[in-house]
């Protein structure tokens, strides 16, 4: 079963657009974004990410990252679709609200920096570690969403 981090980020909060919340250090988002260090947009991230609270979680299930990507919607508003988080909220590329990892193995590294508790070892598949809690992909007919 696949995993994917979903963050709201600080501008989401302070629209009130989600419940429970957390604060990211200059470290963690400097590990989160890590494959960005060095670009030009590198430090205004890092301060955008750190300027409030977010809220992160968790989604399992078949194609996660997929999913989680298409209801975030494009990061340049212009190009999201209009029913997608980004299409109806965004106001622009950088201040984007919401987060959703682009792989499985990104989601993976990032969740060990938001929630290393939950964190998969190669002693226990992420399948047997999380068996018994509920898969939200499997409670429809069919897929979530077109992908």
């Amino acid at each position: 079963m696949e995993r994917t981090l979903v963050l709201i980020k600080p501008d989401g909060v302070k629209r009130g657009l989600i419940g429970k919340i957390l604060t990211a250090t200059k470290d963690s988002a400097k590990k989160h974004y890590s494959e960005h260090e060095g670009k030009d947009f590198f430090e205004e991230l890092i301060n955008y990410v750190t300027e409030g609270k977010m809220c992160a979680m968790i989604l399992m299930g078949e194609k996660a990252v997929d999913a989680a990507r298409k209801i975030n919607g494009d990061k340049d508003p212009i190009k999201a679709e209009l029913a997608s988080i980004r299409g109806e909220f965004t106001l622009d590329k950088t201040h984007n609200l919401v987060h959703a990892s682009d792989s499985s193995e990104n989601a993976e590294r990032e969740i060990t920096i938001w929630f290393p508790e939950l964190t998969c070892s190669s002693e226990h598949t992420c399948d047997e570690k999380y068996k018994g809690t509920v898969d939200l992909f499997a409670k429809i007919n069919g897929p979530l969403i077109n992908v």
